[in-house]
């Protein structure tokens, strides 16, 4: 993973980890990389590692097993995707639909525009 500038590296760490519970990389009730992992893997301070994983677990969607690790909790992914889907829907399907309705577009018609998409966009 390269970071960007334009965000915290423990914003984009907590992130990366979200994408690989959603993507299933890191299943419900597995086991995540350690702080020591990840600071060595990308050459990152290891409270910078920690800071990002603590998002994760003051969220709920991580655990510690003392002496064993971090844990993905059970019921993580849906809980993200909700989010995500919830935030889909504010960043992207409000403004279509506005767009829409400026553009004198029916439901019917947005629909069909959305099904045709659909169809041909990979």
């Amino acid at each position: 993973m390269k970071f960007s500038d334009d965000r915290p590296i423990f914003v984009q760490l907590a992130e990366q980890l979200k994408d690989g519970i959603i993507s299933g990389a890191f299943p419900e009730e597995g086991q995540i990389p350690s702080i020591t992992e990840y600071a060595a893997n990308y050459k990152i301070n290891p409270a910078t590692a920690l800071k990002g994983i603590n998002i994760l677990v003051d969220a709920g969607l991580l655990y510690k097993k003392r002496g064993v690790g971090m844990f993905v909790a059970s019921g993580a992914r849906e809980v993200l995707l909700a989010e995500r889907r919830e935030r889909f829907y504010q960043d992207f399907i409000e403004r279509v639909v506005r767009e829409a309705k400026q553009l004198g577009l029916t439901s019917a018609q947005l629909q069909e525009m959305l099904e045709r998409g659909f169809e041909n966009v990979d």
